[in-house]
Protein backbone atom coordinates (compact mmCIF):
# COMPACT_ATOMS: atom_id res chain seq x y z
CA UNK A 1 0.00 0.00 0.00
CA UNK A 2 1.12 3.47 -0.83
CA UNK A 3 1.75 6.81 0.95
CA UNK A 4 -1.22 8.28 -1.48
CA UNK A 5 -3.09 5.11 -0.45
CA UNK A 6 -3.17 6.09 3.66
CA UNK A 7 -3.47 10.17 2.95
CA UNK A 8 -6.24 9.80 0.70
CA UNK A 9 -8.43 6.78 3.12
CA UNK A 10 -7.09 9.03 6.39
CA UNK A 11 -8.32 12.07 4.72
CA UNK A 12 -11.64 9.86 4.70
CA UNK A 13 -12.16 7.94 7.71
CA UNK A 14 -9.59 9.25 10.60
CA UNK A 15 -9.43 12.90 10.44
CA UNK A 16 -13.37 12.88 10.32
CA UNK A 17 -13.32 10.65 13.37
CA UNK A 18 -10.82 13.16 15.12
CA UNK A 19 -12.44 16.12 13.80
CA UNK A 20 -15.99 14.74 15.36
CA UNK A 21 -14.08 13.49 18.21
CA UNK A 22 -12.40 16.98 19.14
CA UNK A 23 -15.15 19.45 17.71
CA UNK A 24 -18.34 17.63 18.17
CA UNK A 25 -17.65 15.76 21.45
CA UNK A 26 -21.46 15.55 22.58
CA UNK A 27 -22.76 14.62 19.28
CA UNK A 28 -19.46 12.69 17.23
CA UNK A 29 -21.27 9.66 16.44
CA UNK A 30 -23.80 11.57 14.66
CA UNK A 31 -21.40 13.98 12.99
CA UNK A 32 -18.91 11.44 12.16
CA UNK A 33 -21.84 9.50 10.28
CA UNK A 34 -22.50 12.42 8.32
CA UNK A 35 -18.79 12.64 7.16
CA UNK A 36 -18.98 9.05 6.82
CA UNK A 37 -22.54 9.58 4.46
CA UNK A 38 -20.69 12.19 2.78
CA UNK A 39 -19.00 9.57 0.77
CA UNK A 40 -22.56 9.21 -1.35
CA UNK A 41 -21.08 11.89 -3.43
CA UNK A 42 -18.44 9.77 -4.67
CA UNK A 43 -22.13 8.07 -6.59
CA UNK A 44 -21.51 10.16 -9.18
CA UNK A 45 -18.29 8.30 -10.23
CA UNK A 46 -21.01 5.48 -11.90
CA UNK A 47 -21.66 8.06 -14.64
CA UNK A 48 -18.38 8.02 -15.81
CA UNK A 49 -17.06 5.03 -18.20
CA UNK A 50 -14.78 3.29 -16.75
CA UNK A 51 -16.45 3.79 -13.61
CA UNK A 52 -12.67 3.76 -11.74
CA UNK A 53 -9.66 5.17 -13.58
CA UNK A 54 -6.71 5.01 -10.87
CA UNK A 55 -4.85 7.70 -13.08
CA UNK A 56 -8.46 10.39 -13.79
CA UNK A 57 -8.64 13.09 -10.96
CA UNK A 58 -12.05 12.99 -9.67
CA UNK A 59 -11.92 17.50 -9.01
CA UNK A 60 -13.63 19.08 -11.89
CA UNK A 61 -14.66 15.71 -13.75
CA UNK A 62 -17.92 14.65 -11.69
CA UNK A 63 -20.52 16.08 -11.24
CA UNK A 64 -20.57 16.30 -7.58
CA UNK A 65 -17.23 17.08 -7.60
CA UNK A 66 -16.97 20.13 -9.96
CA UNK A 67 -16.17 23.18 -9.37
CA UNK A 68 -19.74 24.95 -9.25
CA UNK A 69 -20.70 21.73 -6.35
CA UNK A 70 -17.64 22.77 -4.52
CA UNK A 71 -18.79 26.74 -4.55
CA UNK A 72 -21.88 25.41 -2.84
CA UNK A 73 -20.35 23.09 -0.40
CA UNK A 74 -18.42 25.89 0.59
CA UNK A 75 -21.34 28.48 0.71
CA UNK A 76 -22.99 25.47 3.17
CA UNK A 77 -20.07 26.36 5.41
CA UNK A 78 -22.25 30.05 6.26
CA UNK A 79 -25.40 28.57 7.65
CA UNK A 80 -25.90 26.56 10.88
CA UNK A 81 -27.79 23.74 9.85
CA UNK A 82 -25.43 23.32 6.47
CA UNK A 83 -22.48 23.43 8.17
CA UNK A 84 -21.30 19.88 9.14
CA UNK A 85 -22.21 18.60 5.94
CA UNK A 86 -20.44 21.30 4.19
CA UNK A 87 -17.22 20.37 6.25
CA UNK A 88 -17.89 16.93 5.06
CA UNK A 89 -18.05 16.91 1.44
CA UNK A 90 -15.24 19.79 1.54
CA UNK A 91 -13.39 17.72 3.24
CA UNK A 92 -14.34 14.94 0.89
CA UNK A 93 -13.12 16.91 -1.93
CA UNK A 94 -9.78 17.69 -0.17
CA UNK A 95 -8.86 14.12 0.04
CA UNK A 96 -9.82 13.55 -3.45
CA UNK A 97 -8.08 16.82 -4.64
CA UNK A 98 -4.78 15.42 -2.59
CA UNK A 99 -4.93 12.36 -4.54
CA UNK A 100 -4.78 14.31 -7.80
CA UNK A 101 -1.46 15.24 -7.24
CA UNK A 102 0.48 12.73 -5.21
Amino acid sequence: MSFKFFIHYGLHFIAPLLISLVFFNKKWKAVYLIFLLSMLIDLDHLLATPIFDKNRCSINFHPLHSYIAISVYFLGLFFKKTRILAIALLLHILADFIDCYL
